[in-house]
């Protein structure tokens, strides 16, 4: 995938992040608006970070589903569908979302600064649906006190296991996320001894190392969002925050991962709140709500370049 300009996937953990789920008003005006910052979102980036040239901005931009007939139509990334609910044990739901804007840099001044210049642009036919502040708490754990995302893949692995290849040729190098709010309750978890809550993870809380195969509980996070095909794990890449309002009582972690296919994180989600077999699902889930979910595909950054007032040809997606 080097030689595809895609969008930054697989950018390393920052201090900061902002996550926009957007919704497109009705009627033909949001379509031209949203285009123009296709177009222009490079540029924007750019303006913004050249301001704090260490701060390490980045924006990725995703599609829902009916966003993308409305502006680009066919063909259609494909394996691009609205997000599935899934009710099992727990129940994850699916909610709106036409657009996803994943912000992230070492400031959250930037995140801001860049959010702001993206709603200047399409806030007259958009609406900001669901917006999350994320920050990196100490060594990259969770409000839960464990340590998030040890098992990213990394350099080209991470490109494998986030891009599209040649199963879509004309979407090479694009990507599909799945993103999800968690709420915690952290007076529930936190009065459950570590023992358990390290069976519930799967790894050690305390150095993060994890747990030796025969020690796993069926129902181990860890476990049930292991996903093998042939003998090979399917990874993706999980770029998760904390976030929280101390006032509000309000904790929770920012679910957002990429993958080449979204049936890698739909059977991850399905082991976890139907179980793996039926019933035996994610404990982690007794404590943890999802209160949103949605599903986007991710172009190049040479698809959105090269968009304009009228749709481009999208099969030149990956060509660029």
């Amino acid at each position: 995938m080097s030689s595809v300009n895609s969008q930054p996937l697989t950018a390393k953990l920052t201090q900061a992040a902002i996550f926009l789920v957007v919704t497109l008003d009705p009627g033909a005006g949001p379509e031209t608006a949203v285009k123009g910052l296709c177009a222009d979102l490079s540029s924007l980036l750019r303006g913004v970070g050249f301001r704090v040239q260490d701060g390490r901005l980045s924006c990725v931009m995703g599609v829902g589903s009916a966003a993308w007939d409305r502006l680009f139509g066919k063909p259609r990334p494909a394996e691009l569908h609205p997000f599935r609910e899934i009710r099992g044990v727990h129940h994850a739901v699916s909610t709106p979302g036409d657009l996803l804007f994943h912000i992230r840099a070492d400031r959250m001044d930037l995140c801001f600064e860049m959010a702001g210049a993206i709603m200047e642009r399409i806030g007259g036919v958009a609406k900001v649906v669901d917006e999350v502040h994320g920050f990196k708490y100490f060594d990259e754990r969770d409000l839960l006190g464990f340590v998030d995302g040890t098992e990213n893949p990394v350099g080209q692995a991470a490109m494998d296991a986030a891009a599209i290849g040649d199963e879509d040729p004309a979407f090479a190098g694009g990507s599909y996320v799945i993103t999800q709010k968690y709420l915690h309750d952290l007076q529930a978890w936190n009065a459950m001894p570590v023992e358990y809550q390290e069976g519930v993870i799967g790894r050690r809380k305390l150095s993060d190392i994890e747990l030796a195969e025969h020690a796993k509980q069926a129902y181990a996070h860890n476990v049930l969002t292991n996903i093998e095909e042939n003998g090979q794990q399917l990874q993706i890449v999980r770029a998760n925050m904390p976030f929280g309002e101390i006032g509000k009582g309000e904790f929770g972690t920012y679910f957002i991962g990429y993958a080449r296919s979204p049936s890698r994180i739909e059977r991850m989600l399905e082991n976890m709140f139907v179980g793996l077999p039926p019933g035996n699902y994610d404990r982690l889930l007794d404590v943890s709500r999802a209160v949103t979910g949605t599903l986007f595909f991710v172009p190049t950054a040479a698809f959105l370049d090269g968009v304009s007032d009228d749709a481009p040809d999208a099969a030149a997606g990956g060509a660029h």
